[in-house]
């Protein structure tokens, strides 16, 4: 754990935003619709604070943990046969980490260069996204849009049973409004990177992978090849490589006992 990372603007933005968040959506919008003291209103906050607790969790785990590096020791020789049979070759390294050298089954020689220790940095942590903390981030991005879309539910419900003949003076609407569209925004922005991580856990794939994916293709395309990405090896066995084996423990961000060392990797042998 490195205690400096929390010390940046971007992660105060974050924990101040948090904050603001839940103090209007509870104090002032449930308090404002039902009251707290109801049935209704303390099972609405109760809801919120296990969401904001949850994406809290998952947020320190993502600034505070490593995500991952090769160890020193580990120097694959580049020249031993058994290297394409493995799936993987680790010998190089740029700013963001180290970087694998993916030699694919189904394109003998094509080599694609994948970050481990990063699948990107990110700006909203101060730190990489990888292999140790990928799983805190991806339930970060799960909590947080749920959390997003509860809140607009508890304003729009809100706003529609108060009577704006009696309280509907024009600064009151704007809050209302521009509190609104900020979460919806954020919904919008959350919901889909929630999407776009979700098709790269089922295909067991991360960021970079996908786009060099997409140079690998079309060089296999030209040379009247297909191509299958080596770590695709189906939907529920790709979910369980990053969210573990246990369906009960996959909501649980700090749930990372089945992580291994992070050099090998199961690869597929289709060659379709």
């Amino acid at each position: 754990m490195k205690p400096k990372r929390f010390l940046s603007i971007p992660i105060f933005s974050v924990f101040l935003f948090l904050g603001f968040v839940y103090y209007v959506t509870v104090f002032i919008f449930i308090e404002d619709w039902v009251g707290l003291q109801t049935s209704p209103g303390f099972l609405n906050a109760l809801i919120l604070t296990v969401l904001a607790f949850l994406s809290l969790f998952s947020f320190f785990l993502c600034v505070s943990s490593d995500p991952g590096r090769v160890p020193p020791s580990y120097v694959p020789d580049v020249e031993e046969g058994n290297v394409a049979d493995q799936g993987t070759n680790r010998n190089e390294v740029h700013n963001q980490g180290v970087v694998i050298n993916v030699v694919s089954p189904s394109l003998p020689g094509l080599i694609i260069a994948v970050f481990v220790e990063g699948d990107h940095h990110c700006l909203w942590i101060n730190n990489c996204v990888g292999y140790w903390n990928y799983k805190a981030f991806v339930m970060l991005v799960l909590y947080a849009t749920i959390g997003s879309i509860h809140s607009i539910v508890i304003l729009v419900t809100c706003a529609l049973q108060k009577d704006w003949d009696i309280s509907g003076r024009a600064p009151v609407k704007i809050f209302y409004f521009t509190f609104g569209a900020m979460m919806v925004a954020l919904s919008l922005t959350l919901g889909t990177l929630l999407g776009w991580h979700i098709y790269l856990l089922t295909h067991n794939m991360t960021t970079i992978e996908y786009y060099e994916g997409i140079r690998a293709a079309w060089l296999a395309k030209k040379s009247g090849l297909s191509y299958h990405h080596p770590f695709n090896i189906g939907v529920y066995k790709n979910i369980t490589l990053i969210l573990g084996p246990s369906m009960l423990k996959w909501l649980c961000p700090s749930s990372v006992g089945h992580l291994k060392d992070g050099i090998s990797f199961p690869v597929s042998r289709d060659s379709s």
